[in-house]
């Protein structure tokens, strides 16, 4: 067992050691849960095994192990399936233990609550796009973060309007900079230079952010459809 195939399992270990938790229940969900990254992943594996061989990024055998599976070495795999249970997880803890907020029946009637910022969102991810055109990693995650928005919008807007929805991928990014920052502070992940802008978060590039919202945020709207969440109910005229 190799530092990367080690860390990819301590980030399942917490969430599956509490996933019989009797609030959460989360052992209730893993069907869902399973079906939904089934295709998300699949998606994100194919982009990796093709931007490794084309040279965007690099695993240090240090690391990493010698050993590869579609040039890709077996913690990378596993970051397919620990990550998103993991952030899925969360998820859940959000709507067991953080109270939901109604809506007014004024608010479930416009759409400008969530169409000018996620329009406003997608409008930069654009123009990003065509700016970093020339840097192929970042051309890409802004690509994905598009569609997810664009899909939002369409499948399931109200999750841009949804309290736990905020909360799962505040918590997510939390988990995500902690984790990719060993990854990229080691180096365990090394970016080629050409294929991003540059910009970093301590050792993080700034494209990972993008890359993991998008990532978790599509098997986010597939989990919901699959498990019938539905957006918040209006609040009653006089009630609290």
């Amino acid at each position: 067992m190799n530092l990367y195939v080690l860390i990819t399992l301590l980030v399942i270990a917490f969430p599956l050691a509490l996933s019989f938790d009797r609030r959460v229940a989360f052992y209730t969900h893993w069907k869902a849960v399973f079906a939904a990254m089934a295709p998300v992943s699949a998606v994100y594996i194919i982009w990796d095994v093709l931007v490794t061989e084309r040279g965007d990024w690099s695993f240090n055998p240090e690391y990493a192990g010698t050993a590869r599976i579609l040039g890709l070495p077996p913690g990378e795999w596993l970051f397919f399936i620990t990550v998103p249970y993991a952030c899925i997880f969360i998820y859940e803890v959000a709507r067991a233990y953080f109270p939901r907020k109604y809506y007014r029946p004024n608010q479930q009637k416009t759409p400008f609550a969530v169409l000018v910022p996620a329009g406003a969102a997608a409008l930069l991810a654009l123009a990003g796009m065509i700016y970093f055109s020339g840097n192929d990693y970042s051309f890409l995650t802004l690509l994905f973060f598009l569609i997810w928005i664009l899909i939002t919008l369409v499948w399931n807007p109200w999750l841009f309007r949804d309290i736990h929805t905020l909360w799962f991928m505040l918590l997510s990014q939390a988990a995500f900079l902690l984790v990719n920052g060993i990854l990229t502070g080691l180096p365990i992940v090394e970016y080629n230079p050409e294929a991003i802008w540059g910009v970093r978060i301590i050792t993080i590039p700034l494209e990972d952010l993008f890359y993991n919202i998008s990532f978790l945020g599509l098997i986010q709207n597939l989990y919901v459809r699959m498990k019938g969440y539905k957006a918040p109910p209006a609040r009653k005229e006089g009630g609290r």
